[in-house]
């Protein structure tokens, strides 16, 4: 199935954490989404890969994306390897989206900077007709590469390139990730406390959507950063 956008998160909660309130707008305007979670998040301090799954599974229909994925590359050790770009081909090509987002460029967790550098130079790749991957049915497939790839802000207070306001989707975004049980503040909760478990973390995330959205003249707003020149019709694009 092809899809316009196909979101990369080298853990499960990335891609809600960073650009949900992105994805579950643009389906809001009638594109198709998908999301492919590269590690299933296993060294996480608190829950397990089996839980986050199941959480994944959840925070995915919350969003309304089309197709969930997950590569089971080791987490914390995903690398830039010709395998692991292969294996990325191969779900770019499926999908053959029109935008790919992925990881931050240069983030606390050391899985997000390598995920991001592994999955633009796979965009890249993909559109090359002499490396050649076959589907699931041992079909080849046909060569693809989007037409655009962004990086999602995370745990640095990067400098975005450009915003997406999320006004309306706000609520949603935050519902995605409220999802995630296992990871977040939750006060009945016996597990070890992490940088990301506590109230704080979790106002974090609407008030530097309300703070990206202030920039902007607006009430919420996710960022992004490019590796190319953006572009616009016409300057009254710009807002």
């Amino acid at each position: 199935m092809k899809v316009d956008i196909l979101a990369f998160g080298a853990h499960p909660d990335d891609v809600e954490l960073s650009c949900g309130g992105t994805l579950h707008k643009a389906i809001l305007d009638g594109k198709t989404v998908a999301i492919v979670d590269l590690t299933r998040g296993e060294l996480g301090t608190r829950g397990s890969a089996e839980i986050r799954k199941k959480e994944a599974s959840a925070a995915a229909k919350i969003l309304g994306v089309s197709f969930r994925d997950n590569l089971e590359f080791p987490d914390g050790f995903v690398f830039n390897t010709k395998e692991n770009q292969l294996e990325i081909i191969k779900k770019i090509r499926q999908y053959q989206p029109e935008i790919v987002f992925c990881n931050a460029v240069d983030d606390r967790h050391t899985d997000h900077a390598k995920s991001s550098t592994l999955v633009r130079e796979a965009c890249f790749l993909s559109g090359l007709i002499k490396i050649e991957t076959k589907n699931t049915k041992g079909e080849v497939q046909s060569a693809w590469r989007p037409n655009a790839v962004y990086s999602y802000i995370q745990w640095k207070n990067s400098t975005p390139d450009f915003v997406v306001d999320i006004s309306a989707t706000i609520d949603v975004k935050m519902a995605a990730v409220a999802a995630f049980k296992s990871q977040f503040f939750d006060p009945n909760s016996s597990a070890p406390e992490t940088p990301i478990s506590s109230q704080n973390f979790m106002h974090s995330i609407r008030y530097r959507a309300a703070d990206l959205g202030r920039l902007v003249h607006t009430d919420y707003a996710e960022g992004f950063t490019s590796d190319r020149l953006l572009a616009v019709n016409s300057i009254f694009d710009l807002k």
